[in-house]
């Protein structure tokens, strides 16, 4: 008998795919990645000894900030107030900005490669310089107040809300724009007809996704001059007020957690409501389903016009959906939006003039950001900058490993009880309703000036957004293969590690690559409040008016977010 080792000589099939070049450097990067994550975590000592030295920091913070100091009712309605109106109008803006961007930068709206590149430039951009550069900017041309918010916080929104739109443009289904362009409907009729009422959910949904996010950054901006309860957090911490401090910490938590929870049950009214019977949706309207003669396989299909004639009834052709409840109900609601809107921007004090005298001092105010200098603190930028990357990478990973078991044991396919996966989920919910400025002031109070704050915060601000992602992308895999290996005797565990994770892998590494990429940003915001690295050079820049010096900082950022987002991409190309 002879035993041939060879799989080609035998006809069997190689199990494992032959490692290929982008696959091995990919790998490499990988590895890189993560032991930059455990070297940032010796480096900069965050372990049990520092944690039990700052015990005794952590009592007398709790003394100091005990009992909490809240402002009268009335002045504190006006901060929660004068913070909503500033979001509500960022995000509204962002939405003006990005649905127009979006088109030029979607490929099936937009068949010139060079506007295409320049509009996805424009939303990276946005999105790769910190919120708090635009602030220093619209500061510089508003002064203090609203309107500063407003065009720092809905500019950077750009960034993120732009991209989601065009990504959601390019996975319409194209048959009713073909079915309008065969018509003879134009380019305009042809977007507003078959194009917006498809991506309207998706509109909603980012909008108010952006909405809970511009919210918790209005308090980091609060530091750079931006009216509300983050400028008032600014003005108590200042003041070494923590009673006050921790006082209006705790409103701005509160908020946080009703506006997710609001922005949540507003998606599901609007975005998944039940169709009648009888109806298919098309283009976003209601259309009544046409009924259909039966025929002989010798006579082909036709929809018979008398019954078309008796469905529809002598003259009464409808173009536009009954007014039933439902439609009454989106209509309310959406007059109640034009008027918060409204509402909010007189709050915010958003007007033409205001805007227009703003514009007047645009050129001169950018010629004090040109051209870029080191300030003769060169090697310092670059000692923060290397602080900074170890700032995320430290709480990249402390991030990573606290989601893993957080995110899978809120996934209701990977549990047997379904209460466990929500307790879990409510968990994830709590600590990503916290906003990450609030941990700092925190940890810098326990743990002192320096970048283990800045880490310790960043990784457990990292758990909210990274344990949710972790969760959905194990309930959004496959269920199939998990039933023949669950069927085929392998116990929970042993399905979770060769059936679940494995093809949730892939949606968890791109998670993951965004987190870092989220929290190199997020380190250089947290350098305002003391948490080290680059950020705190930005701020003393802006504050003695070095604004060659500010624009300096944010190349460095930007290159180093490119680069990260650059490798993403790759990486995410080769493990899909």
């Amino acid at each position: 008998m002879t035993v041939v080792l060879d799989p080609a000589a035998s006809g069997t099939r190689r199990t494992l795919a032959r490692p290929t070049a982008a696959g091995i450097g990919a790998g490499l990067v990988l590895l890189a990645c993560v032991a930059a994550g455990v070297w940032a975590f010796a480096s900069l000592k965050i372990n049990v000894a520092t944690m039990a030295d700052s015990a005794g920091n952590a009592v007398n913070f709790a003394s100091r900030m005990l009992p909490l100091d809240f402002p009268p009712m009335g002045e504190l309605l006006g901060l929660v107030w004068q913070t909503l109106a500033i979001v509500l109008c960022a995000t509204a803006l962002s939405v003006v900005l990005s649905v127009p961007l979006a088109l030029l930068a979607a490929r099936n709206t937009t068949s010139s490669a060079p506007v295409r590149m320049a509009s996805r430039t424009v939303v990276v951009l946005a999105r790769a310089a910190p919120d708090v550069v635009f602030a220093i900017a619209a500061f510089r041309i508003f002064g203090l107040g609203g309107m500063t918010g407003v065009i720092a916080l809905g500019l950077h929104s750009v960034g993120m809300v732009g991209k989601l739109y065009a990504d959601a443009v390019e996975e319409i289904d194209e048959g009713p724009r073909n079915a309008l362009r065969a018509a003879g409907a134009g380019r305009l009729q042809q977007i507003t007809g078959a194009i917006l009422p498809q991506v309207l959910p998706s509109l909603v949904a980012t909008a108010l996704h952006r909405l809970d996010i511009n919210l918790r950054v209005s308090v980091v901006l609060g530091f750079v001059g931006v009216g509300g309860l983050g400028y008032a957090l600014a003005t108590a911490i200042g003041r070494i007020d923590y009673q006050r401090a921790m006082a209006l910490a705790l409103v701005v938590l509160l908020l946080c957690f009703a506006a997710e929870s609001v922005s949540g049950a507003i998606r599901r009214t609007l975005l998944h409501q039940e169709e009648p019977r009888g109806r298919r949706r098309f283009g976003g309207r209601g259309v009544r389903s046409l009924p259909v003669v039966a025929t002989t396989p010798a006579e082909p299909a036709s929809v018979s016009l008398a019954a078309v004639s008796a469905e529809r009834g002598a003259g009464s052709r409808r173009i536009s959906p009954r007014w039933d409840v439902r439609r009454v109900r989106h209509c309310v609601l959406l007059v109640l939006g034009i008027a918060l809107l409204v509402a909010s921007a007189v709050r915010s004090d958003v007007s033409p003039a205001a805007l227009g005298k703003g514009l007047g001092s645009l050129f001169p105010t950018i010629g004090d950001f040109l051209p870029p200098s080191g300030g003769g603190i060169w090697a310092t930028l670059f000692a923060d900058l290397w602080t900074t990357l170890q700032i995320a990478f430290a709480g990249t990973l402390i991030g990573l490993v606290l989601a893993l078991p957080l995110g899978t044991l809120a996934a209701r396919n990977v549990v047997r009880s379904p209460a466990v996966a929500r307790t879990f989920r409510t968990v994830i919910l709590l600590i990503r309703g916290i906003p990450e400025l609030i941990l700092a002031i925190v940890f810098v109070v326990v743990t002192g000036l320096g970048a283990v704050a800045g880490a310790l915060a960043l990784g457990i601000g990292s758990v909210g957004l990274l344990g949710k992602l972790v969760a959905d992308s194990l309930e959004e895999i496959d269920s199939g293969p998990a039933r023949a290996v669950l069927a085929a005797g392998a116990t929970r565990r042993q399905v979770f590690f060769a059936a679940i994770l494995p093809r949730a892998w892939p949606s968890v590494l791109a998670h993951l690559l965004y987190q870092l990429d989220v929290n190199i940003r997020s380190a250089t915001l947290l350098g305002i409040v003391g948490a080290g690295g680059i950020g705190y050079d930005l701020l003393n820049a802006a504050r003695v008016l070095h604004f060659d010096v500010v624009t300096t900082v944010v190349l460095l950022i930007l290159a180093v977010v490119l680069l990260v987002e650059g490798a993403a991409m790759w990486l995410r190309k080769v493990f899909a």
